[in-house]
């Protein structure tokens, strides 16, 4: 069992630890698939013990909106709570990498929870983390131009170079692929950036 990136794992209760390794399924699941559709009710909790997941929402006014990239280590809010509820997903997840980890069923998790104070705390927990970057992005999307989004975003990947189309980038920041070239062609002539195909430099 491969857990060690989460941090509840190493202070769970031994009956909760040997209920947890008796219930996992280990996975492997390649680049660019679907693991549950906005709408769908998961009856699986993905643990990811490697890769990265997107999670994002869809609706009339825009095509897609990313909502948070999920990391080896981290739980998904929107999973864990279509689960947990039996409802429907508020948004559709996607592997943006290979991925490897456990899936765990709807009554293992509830189990789980009831064996093991640790992983109750670790499950409020990921509400107000995940609340509080939602909160956030409302905000960025409400209050900031959206050129001061992109330059944000840009910064946030902590790299000089970053390998992203104009459509990718759009998705990500909720936008169109129009616009977003349109302010990419502004920020490049004020010197912000430099733009490539199928790259954008920052400066």
């Amino acid at each position: 069992m491969q857990l060690t990136t989460y941090p509840f794992i190493e202070k769970l209760e031994a009956d909760a630890l040997d209920f947890l390794q008796a219930h996992l399924k280990p996975i492997k699941i390649p680049k660019n698939n679907l693991l549950f559709y906005q709408g769908d009710v998961c009856d699986n909790i993905l643990w990811l013990t490697k890769g990265a997941v997107r999670l994002y929402t869809q609706s009339d006014e825009i095509e897609e909106i990313t909502l948070y990239t999920l990391q080896a280590g981290e739980q998904c809010i929107v999973n864990t709570a279509s689960l947990l509820s039996q409802t429907e997903a508020i948004a559709s997840a996607e592997t943006m990498t290979d991925i490897e980890g456990y899936l765990i069923d709807v009554e293992s998790v509830k189990t789980l929870a009831k064996l093991s104070d640790v992983y109750q705390s670790y499950l409020f927990s990921l509400y107000q983390l995940r609340f509080a970057s939602l909160t956030n992005l409302i905000n960025d999307i409400k209050f900031k131009r959206l050129d001061e989004r992109i330059l944000e975003w840009l910064e946030k990947q902590n790299r000089k170079i970053i390998e992203i189309t104009h459509e990718q980038l759009a998705t990500e920041l909720g936008s169109s692929r129009v616009v977003i070239s349109r302010l990419l062609k502004v920020l490049e002539s004020k010197g912000n950036v430099i733009l490539h195909r199928g790259k954008i430099e920052l400066l």
